[in-house]
C-alpha cells in the first residue's frame, strides 16, 4: 500500500512538472468567470514564453477617477470617455457607481436581439405592448399589429419606442422575464457584472441598474454589428408595417439623439456617429455615444444622471473636446 502511494505522489509530482515547465509550444486559455476574485488571467512560462490572452486585453480598464481640471463635470452623476483602439480612458467619473440607466437598457436589448434574431423576423404585438407608465415613449403599436425586426430595432434605437421593445422581448425570449435573463446572461458574458436588467425598455425598477463602466462594455459589444451602428447613425426612418388584419400602417420617427437632429452642434474636429438617449424622472437624462476624430478613430463617452437635457449635451460636447487635445 505505502509502494502504491509513493508512486501515486511520483506520477502526481510529474504531471506538475509537465505543466508548469511548459513541455511543447503549449496556449493557455481560460473561460471567462464572473464570479471568480478576478476578471482575467495570466499565465507566463518562464522557459517557453507562452502567455494565456487576458480577457480585458482589448477592453479600457479604469479602477480610479481620471478627471483632467478642465472638465467640470459637477451636473452629472457619472460619467466616462474611452479610446477604444488604444484601450485609453481619459475620463472617468464614478463609474461604478450603480444608477438608473432609462432607455440605455435598448442598447443591451438591441444587442441581444441581433445576436439571436434575424432581421428579417416577423413579430407580432402581444396585449403587453399597452404601456401605462405616465411618459412611457410609445410608437403606437397594438395588439396583433406585425413588423420585422429590422423595424423594430430602428423604432427602438432611434424613437427609443418602449412597446417596440416588448415586442422584441416577446419575439427573442418567449416573454419579457425570459428576455431579461438572457440580457443578464449576455451582460456577465462580456464583463458587465455590477448592472442588473430586469426588463428591456429601461423603464424605473429598483432592480434595474447599470454603470457607467458597464455600459461602455455593452455598447462597445454593439458596435460591432453593422446593423446597428447604421441605426445609431440615421437622423429619420420611415416605415410600413401591418396591423392584424393586414392593413398597412406607416410610420415615421426621428432620432432623439440631438446631435443628429440639429438641435445641439457637434464638437470641433469630432463627428458623433450615433448613440442613444435615454430619460425618466429616476435616471434623469443619460447618454451614450460613438464618435469619431479626425484621423476616423473610435472614441465611447457615456454620461449618466445628467440634471437636464440642455446640461446633458452641454456636458457630453464639453467631454468630447477632450478627444482632440
Amino acid at each position: 500500500m505505502k509502494c502504491t502511494n509513493k508512486i501515486r505522489m511520483c506520477i502526481a509530482t510529474l504531471a506538475v512538472c509537465m505543466v508548469l515547465t511548459g513541455c511543447g509550444n503549449v496556449s493557455y486559455t481560460f473561460k471567462y468567470n464572473p464570479d471568480s476574485s478576478v476578471s482575467s488571467f495570466r499565465i507566463v512560462n518562464t522557459e517557453m514564453q507562452d502567455t494565456a490572452s487576458t480577457f480585458a486585453e482589448d477592453l479600457c480598464v479604469v479602477s480610479e477617477d481620471i478627471m483632467p481640471e478642465d472638465v467640470d463635470m459637477t451636473s452629472v452623476s457619472a460619467a466616462a470617455l474611452f479610446d477604444v483602439d488604444n484601450g485609453e480612458v481619459l475620463y472617468a467619473k464614478n463609474v461604478y457607481e450603480k444608477l438608473h440607466p432609462a432607455s440605455l437598457t435598448k442598447v443591451l436589448t438591441a444587442l441581444v436581439a441581433l445576436k439571436y434574431g434575424n432581421p428579417n423576423d416577423i413579430l407580432t404585438a402581444s396585449e403587453n405592448v399597452k404601456i401605462s407608465e405616465s411618459g412611457a415613449q410609445l410608437c403606437g403599436v397594438k395588439p396583433g399589429d406585425s413588423m420585422t425586426l429590422d423595424q423594430a430595432l430602428h423604432i427602438l434605437l432611434m424613437y427609443s419606442a418602449n412597446d417596440v421593445a416588448v415586442m422584441i422581448a416577446e419575439h427573442i425570449g418567449g416573454s419579457v422575464d425570459g428576455f431579461a435573463t438572457m440580457m443578464n446572461e449576455e451582460a456577465k458574458r462580456i464583463g458587465a457584472t455590477n448592472s442588473n436588467f430586469v426588463n428591456p425598455h429601461g423603464l424605473t425598477d429598483d432592480s434595474h441598474y447599470v454603470t457607467a463602466y458597464d455600459m461602455y462594455l455593452i455598447f462597445n459589444e454593439a458596435v460591432k454589428y453593422d446593423l446597428f451602428t447604421e441605426i445609431i447613425h440615421m437622423a429619420s426612418y420611415d416605415t410600413v408595417y401591418h396591423d392584424a388584419a393586414g392593413n398597412e400602417k406607416e410610420i415615421s420617427v426621428k432620432s432623439t439623439n440631438w446631435y443628429l437632429n440639429d438641435t445641439c452642434v457637434m464638437p470641433e474636429k469630432v463627428t458623433v456617429i450615433g448613440g442613444k438617449t435615454g430619460t425618466t424622472t429616476a435616471a434623469r437624462h443619460c447618454l451614450v455615444l460613438l464618435s469619431k476624430d479626425t484621423a476616423g478613430q473610435p472614441y465611447i463617452s457615456v454620461i449618466l444622471s445628467a440634471e437636464s437635457r440642455d446640461i446633458l449635451y452641454a456636458q457630453m460636447t464639453e467631454l468630447l473636446g477632450e478627444i482632440r487635445k
